[in-house]
């Protein structure tokens, strides 16, 4: 499918209008412009270089919202170089990242329309260092003589009936079942996977795995990505890499060897002058001992995952707040604090859900203040009264 000018035209000109008041107006005689206005109001933010080249051609606004973001694929793009083969094609977005970094690149997708659409769009970005194949990859694989650099997997994460799954090997491919022909024709793999992986699982499963790299967005944990080598000798000790990239262009980092969580002790407090939350990709990795560690801080209770101190440690990875007050579970307690009964709360280790304890302590959401319910070192049930994070 190719958009003619007048196509375009339309679209350029009913670009931020509502797709719902477009449909009602032009039904069907502008379906195929509509839907493309729709996927592109997904992706002005979440991929702003595709967004720009009117030429495109967009996948659904569903499977935009489901893509990756151009945040990560750049992220993704900084790890491999040389040859790559992108076994789980898809709509060529993370491919017109890799295809910057690498000098040659062969797309594989099963699907001819995504495959058709995907070369489509790949030459209209100028990316020719890219082959598009249809086909199934792991029969592609073997009569292959190239060994690549990297292999790039992005297993579909639904199941011959369409429910949703996790587990690496209920995903298609499965990774795991096909891992020697994998490393046979890759020195290395990437292999990317549902945020809700359980970790400790998949070192079972992928027993060459060096990296593990838990990639953020504004605080919410968006991928997991696995590194393999070919030539690696079995490990239980990966090392972790948390990355949170946020909204303000600055990106928190903080790598840690995974079998040295398990054996690293921490201190407790009560809260002191700080407090601090590490962010989602430092919680998914589990690094609750090794950041306390790095950064030198204590942490709440041994389940709260809150750390303070009585000095501030400007570069921990999450949000750091100054505590103004610790107060116990009542609103009478904490009425001083909130003027205009407006405060931001968080649950932490604490029995009530964040709207249960809401109803419960009469609060209107928002405010500059932030409270953390949460359970101290010694079981008393407290609210931390913060200042805006710093």
């Amino acid at each position: 499918m190719v958009l003619l000018d007048e196509q375009r035209q339309f679209i350029r000109e009913h670009l931020s209008a509502s797709v719902a008041a477009l449909l009602l107006k032009y039904g069907k005689n502008r379906e195929v412009e509509i839907r493309q206005i729709e996927a592109r109001q997904k992706a002005k933010q979440k991929l702003p270089s595709w967004y720009a080249e009117e030429r495109l051609i967009f996948p659904p606004a569903v499977s935009v919202e489901q893509s990756s973001s151009e945040t990560t694929g750049r992220y993704k793009a900084a790890l491999v170089s040389g040859t790559l083969m992108d076994a789980t094609g898809g709509m060529g977005i993370d491919v017109s990242f890799f295809a910057k970094n690498c000098t040659s690149v062969l797309y594989v997708e099963q699907k001819p329309e995504l495959v058709e659409r995907a070369r489509y769009n790949l030459g209209v970005l100028g990316l020719q260092n890219v082959q598009c194949l249809q086909g199934n990859s792991l029969e592609i694989l073997p009569t292959l003589d190239t060994v690549f650099d990297w292999i790039y997997l992005d297993p579909a994460r639904r199941s011959a009936d369409n429910r949703r799954v996790v587990g690496l090997r209920d995903c298609e491919p499965d990774v795991v079942t096909h891992l020697p022909l994998l490393l046979q024709k890759a020195k290395r793999l990437l292999i990317k996977a549902s945020p809700l992986l359980d970790l400790k699982q998949t070192l079972l499963d992928l027993p060459q795995l060096s990296v593990i790299h838990v990639v953020s967005v504004e605080n919410e944990c968006k991928e997991l990505l696995f590194e393999l080598s070919s030539e690696a000798q079995p490990t239980d000790s990966p090392t972790v890499r948390t990355i949170n990239f946020k909204s303000d262009d600055t990106v928190q980092r903080f790598d840690f060897e995974w079998n040295n969580e398990a054996s690293l002790a921490v201190t407790l407090s009560d809260p002191q002058t700080y407090l601090y939350e590490p962010n989602a990709s430092v919680l998914k990795a589990g690094a609750f001992k090794s950041v306390a560690n790095a950064y030198g801080v204590e942490k709440i209770a041994p389940h709260s995952h809150l750390y303070t101190s009585a000095t501030l440690v400007e570069r921990f990875p999450g949000r750091i707040f100054q505590v103004e007050a610790v107060v116990k579970v009542d609103s009478k307690a904490l009425a001083p604090f909130l003027p205009d009964g407006k405060a931001n709360l968080t649950v932490r280790n604490f029995p009530l859900s964040t709207d249960e304890l809401r109803k419960k302590l009469k609060l209107k959401e928002g405010g500059n203040i932030y409270i953390f319910a949460t359970t101290l070192a010694n079981g008393d049930k407290r609210l931390l009264v913060c200042k805006k994070p710093i």
